[in-house]
C-alpha cells in the first residue's frame, strides 16, 4: 500500500533517515489517508533522540521535549517529531509519571490507543500495521492496542475518544473495548472539563451525532452528563411523541447540519423536560414552561463544560426559543424576530424542522406546512429590508436631542417605543414621521 506523503514530511522523514535513524509518519494521519481523508496535521516518529533531531534542522520549537517531542518549523510550517518511547506509570489517568526513550518502533505503537491509530509509513518501508489496524478498517472496528483496560487506565478520555471515533468514522467498539469502557468509566471524571468538552463537540459534529447514545450505555454521560441520562429515563406518552425524551434529542442530531452551534442546541434542547413533567387525568404527559427550564439548565452544563461564552448564548437562544409559538402574519414574524434577535431567528427553521421530523406522524404535515409558511413569511421581511430592530430605526438618540429631549433613560424608552410603531408598520420607518409623534404618551 502506497500512501502520498507531503512533500515536507518527505523531506523530514530523508533527512533522519540520512542521519542513520529510523523516521515514520504515524497515527491519525496514516489512518486518514487509507481511509481517504485529508489529515489535519502529520506526525513522524522516531529512533532519534529530540537533540539529535534538533541538531539536524535549522528551526526547531521545544513543544514536549520532556516527552520526546520536537517541533520541526519548515517555512513557518510546523511538524511534530516524537522519539519513540515507552510511557511509564500513569498516575493520573493522563499523563505517564515519566517516559523512557527506545530504539524500537514495536514499543512506540504498542502505546496508542488504537489499532486504526498505531499504523507508521515511510517510502522505504511501506506500511508498517503490527496492530491489524487495516483490518479493523475493513471490519469497521475501534479496537484498543493490546489491553483495553490499561490503555484507559493510561488515559481516561479515551473512552470518550473511541466513542467519537466511532460517531466519525461509523464503526463499531470492539466488545472488549466497549466493556473495558463500561468498567471504567467512573475515572472519566478525573479528566479535565476543557479536553472532555474538546470530544464532545468532535463527537457532535460527526456523520453520527446520535452515537452519543454509546456514551449513555456505557455509563460515560453518567459522569460528564447526567442530566442527558435522566432524559434517556424519561417517557413521552404524548401524540405528538413517539421516543422517549432522550430518544428525540438523538433522532432530532442528525436533522440538522454539522455545525457545533446546532448540534449542541438539539442535544440540549428538551433538557428541561423531565424536571417540568406533568401528567394529566387522561394519563398524557406535558412539559410546560421546560424551554425556560432548559435554558437555565443549558447555562449551567455548558458552564460546568467549560464552554465559551458565545458558543453558550446561541445554545441558550436556541433552547430558549425552539418551542416558541409564532403566528403566521408579518407583524408576528417582525416581532418576533426582534425578541429573538436577527442572528438567532434564521436558525430556528433547522431547529423546528428537526424538532418536527423527530416527532411522531402527528400532525406532521400541518407543522411542516406551517414551517413553510413562517420561513415564506421571514423572508419576505428580509427581502423587504424591513426595520427589526434600533440600529435600522430611521431616528437615534441624538435626533431625540437635537428635537429636545433631555439625555437620559427616556432617551431609550421613547426609541423602543417609536421602534414598536415601525414594527407594527414598517412604512413608518421615515424620520419626519417618527419625529412627528414626540412626546409620546403611556
Amino acid at each position: 500500500m502506497r500512501i502520498q506523503l507531503p512533500r515536507k514530511v518527505e523531506d523530514i522523514i530523508e533527512k533522519i533517515q540520512a542521519a542513520g535513524f529510523e523516521a515514520y509518519a504515524v497515527g491519525g494521519c496514516i489512518r486518514d489517508s487509507i481511509l481517504g481523508r485529508e489529515p489535519d496535521d502529520w506526525d513522524i516518529t522516531t529512533s532519534a533522540k529530540p537533540e539529535e533531531v534538533k541538531k539536524l534542522f535549522n528551526r526547531t520549537i521545544d513543544t514536549g521535549i520532556q516527552h520526546g517531542t520536537v517541533t520541526v518549523m519548515l517555512d513557518r510550517e510546523g511538524f511534530e517529531v516524537t522519539t519513540y518511547r515507552i510511557d511509564g506509570k500513569y498516575e493520573d489517568s493522563r499523563h505517564p509519571k515519566d517516559v523512557t526513550f527506545t530504539a524500537s518502533l514495536r514499543e512506540d505503537l504498542r502505546r496508542r490507543d488504537f489499532t486504526i491509530n498505531a499504523m507508521a509509513y515511510n517510502e522505504k518501508d511501506g506500511l508498517i500495521d503490527l496492530y491489524e489496524g487495516i483490518q479493523d478498517i475493513e471490519c469497521g472496528l475501534i479496537r484498543c492496542v493490546g489491553d483495553a483496560r490499561e490503555r484507559f487506565t493510561e488515559d481516561a478520555l479515551r473512552m470518550m475518544r473511541a466513542v467519537r471515533f466511532s460517531a466519525q468514522l461509523g464503526y463499531t467498539i470492539e466488545e472488549n473495548t466497549k466493556a473495558a469502557i463500561k468498567e471504567l468509566a467512573p475515572t472519566i471524571r478525573r479528566i479535565s472539563a476543557e479536553r472532555i468538552q474538546v470530544e464532545l463537540v468532535k463527537l457532535m459534529i460527526s456523520d453520527y451525532p446520535d452515537y452519543i447514545r454509546t456514551a449513555y450505555e456505557t455509563g460515560i454521560t453518567a459522569q460528564i452528563f447526567p442530566e442527558f441520562d435522566i432524559c434517556m429515563q424519561t417517557e413521552q406518552n404524548n401524540p405528538h411523541h413517539c421516543y422517549s425524551v432522550g430518544e428525540h434529542i438523538l433522532h432530532t442530531l442528525s436533522y440538522v447540519k454539522a455545525d457545533k452551534a446546532l448540534r449542541l442546541g438539539m442535544l440540549f434542547h428538551d433538557i428541561g423536560k423531565p424536571g417540568t413533567l406533568t401528567v394529566d387525568e387522561e394519563g398524557i404527559t406535558h412539559n410546560h414552561g421546560h424551554a425556560v427550564i432548559g435554558e437555565e439548565m443549558t447555562v449551567r452544563i455548558m458552564k460546568r463544560l467549560k464552554f465559551d461564552n458565545d458558543t453558550t448564548d446561541i445554545v441558550r437562544k436556541i433552547v430558549r426559543y425552539h418551542d416558541w409559538k409564532i403566528e403566521n402574519n408579518m407583524k408576528s414574524v417582525r416581532r418576533a424576530i426582534n425578541h429573538i434577535g436577527e442572528d438567532i431567528f434564521p436558525l430556528l427553521f433547522s431547529v423546528k424542522y428537526a424538532d418536527i421530523m423527530a416527532q411522531s406522524d402527528y400532525q406532521r404535515e400541518e407543522k411542516l406546512q406551517d414551517l413553510e409558511t413562517l420561513k415564506v413569511i421571514y423572508e419576505d421581511i428580509i427581502a423587504k429590508e424591513d426595520c427589526l430592530s434600533l440600529k435600522d430605526l430611521a431616528v437615534t438618540g441624538g435626533d431625540l436631542i437635537a428635537a429636545g429631549m433631555k439625555p437620559g433613560r427616556e432617551i431609550g424608552q421613547t426609541l423602543h417605543k417609536l421602534l414598536e410603531v415601525v414594527l407594527e408598520e414598517p412604512e413608518r420607518n421615515r424620520k419626519e414621521y417618527l419625529l412627528s409623534l414626540l412626546p409620546l404618551q403611556d
